[in-house]
């Protein structure tokens, strides 16, 4: 068969390569030990072949990583996060970012168990600090997970000035946030930096005189979707 009638097996090969996204090296080990249990399982018992299978399918879809292309637009404020805008709020971040304490527009991004758990840079600039909370396990769609449960804040400052902070939040069923930033790490925005294993929240704090463009049961593609837009008082 021809390379170049479009249905070659290289072609096919890469069209089904394309359509299925890589995994997070943060799940690799959990579903080895997925896959691993189900193997004890149908030697132990002669059963259990299908729903091993699936359990592990299942466990890998979970830790997909999608590939994400950000817009051109220097002046946008990426989602961190694939979900449903849970709420769009001014207020005053918390002590744990590095960002003046005045209101913020403040957009607070819900995952289920069915969406990519992996956490996309909004903007282009420098890691001011990155600050771990130990805390509580309430559902992330909570308000009050925003202040009382387990996360991590990330600040992120541009080359002019401008702060953005974002803020990892562990659910009801999420036990471990994974985060690869340090202080002092330049960053483009879209690039990928974390993940929170199973349901959980994404806070994104826009500059002071940021109007947010999304609104609640929006939904977000982390790295592409625009959450505002740096207002030029904030650009100066």
């Amino acid at each position: 068969m021809a390379e170049g009638t479009g249905t070659s097996p290289t072609h096919i090969a890469r069209l089904v390569r394309d359509a299925i996204p890589p995994m997070h090296p943060g799940g690799r080990p959990i579903v080895a030990g997925v896959a691993l249990a189900a193997a004890g399982v149908r030697a132990l018992t002669g059963r259990g072949t299908l729903p091993g299978l699936l359990a592990t399918a299942a466990t890998a879809l979970f830790f997909r990583d999608p590939v994400r292309t950000p817009p051109l637009r220097t002046d946008a404020v990426l989602a961190p996060a694939d979900g449903t805008v849970a709420t769009v709020t001014e207020t005053v971040p918390p002590a744990e970012l590095d960002l003046p304490r005045v209101p913020h527009a403040r957009v607070s991004i819900f995952l289920t168990v069915l969406d990519v758990h992996v956490q996309w840079v909004p903007v282009h600039g420098r890691v001011a600090r990155v600050q771990y909370t130990p805390g509580t396990f309430l559902s992330a769609d909570l308000d009050k997970a925003s202040e009382d449960n387990e996360r991590n804040a990330i600040t992120v400052v541009r080359a002019d000035g401008v702060g953005v902070g974002v803020v990892q939040i562990a659910g009801l069923l999420a036990r471990r946030i994974v985060c690869a930033l340090r202080d002092g790490d330049e960053v483009a925005a879209g690039e990928r930096f974390g993940l929170i294993r199973f349901g959980s929240r994404v806070d994104t704090y826009l500059p002071p005189g940021t109007t947010a463009l999304v609104r609640p049961g929006q939904r977000t593609v982390g790295g592409e979707t625009v959450l505002g837009l740096v207002a030029e008082a904030a650009e100066r």
